[in-house]
């Protein structure tokens, strides 16, 4: 079902348990505009149905987040301008060369190109696998881009990101409302979760700098700002206490610096944090 969340701000939530993200569609007085294309064709097609089951103007406009197979691989089924920043068209094109036969599948699965559970939504989602052949995006822009959907604003920026290297954030000034993708997540490199530490402030300030008063997340859907501002605070706090790849004594840096045991979220961002020490430091 779609969820609306103002009279021009609709979004079709996540599901966890299909790897489906959250789907987001702003509309303007001529045109409407997507934001994340699904996890499959069949995601794409369940969405373009509650889509119709709305008087809304023509969608002529798909906007990808970021290239995470679940955010782009239902593309095709859009009949609209597809538009990417640079980097996520380059990391897109990997994908334009795949066979999507279970053969091939399995073969990226082996080779760590894929997720195996990529692999299996693609065999239960995405009908014709054998002739499927991912289309290119129609506009790519560097930095920024602003969309006029008729008396409706979008503007997209890719910002830095502790989950990936091409994030793009889409903001509705007069709703005040801000679509974020999966940017402000962790992410997962040789087996490890962490967040960027390096990235972490100035992706608060890229995001911050929007007079933004409602967010939707890839994987959580909507949060309000004193919602956001809380996960920026905890974050922040987990990330002044680690400066060495040792939990211990960042655990102890973190009581001593906010005179109290860190809550299980801190905890988790602790971790996070002296995972990606870890990392740096291999």
């Amino acid at each position: 079902m779609l969820n609306k969340l103002s009279d021009t701000i609709y979004y079709l939530s996540n599901q966890d348990d299909k790897e489906r993200p959250t789907l987001g569609l702003v509309c303007g007085d001529q045109f409407s505009l997507i934001i994340d294309a699904g996890n499959s064709p069949q995601h794409a097609q369940d969405f373009l149905l509650e889509i119709e089951k709305r008087n809304v103007p023509p969608v002529k406009y798909v906007v990808i987040t970021h290239a995470h197979w679940d955010h782009f691989l239902g593309m095709n089924e859009f009949n609209a301008t597809v538009i990417v920043n640079n980097q996520t068209n380059e990391m897109i094109k990997e994908w334009q060369g795949f066979s999507y036969d279970d053969r091939s599948l399995q073969k990226y699965v082996t080779a760590n190109q894929m997720s195996p559970i990529c692999m299996k939504v693609l065999q239960t989602d995405m009908t014709n696998r054998e002739r499927f052949k991912l289309k290119s995006p129609d506009v790519i822009f560097e930095n920024t881009l602003t969309i006029d959907l008729g008396n409706k604003l979008c503007i997209l920026e890719r910002i830095k990101s502790t989950h990936t290297d091409d994030a793009t954030i889409i903001y509705i000034p007069d709703e005040k409302v801000v679509f974020l993708g999966d940017c402000a997540y962790g992410t997962t490199t040789n087996s490890l979760f962490h967040y960027k530490q390096s990235l972490l402030s100035p992706m608060i300030k890229d995001i911050q700098k929007y007079d933004a008063e409602m967010f939707l997340l890839g994987h959580e859907s909507i949060c309000d700002l004193n919602e956001m501002n809380v996960y920026w605070e905890e974050l922040t706090a987990a990330n002044q206490a680690v400066n060495s790849t040792s939990l211990e004594q960042a655990m102890k840096s973190f009581k001593e610096e906010n005179n109290r045991e860190p809550n299980d979220n801190e905890r988790f961002f602790i971790k996070a944090f002296v995972n990606d020490r870890n990392i740096q430091s291999d």
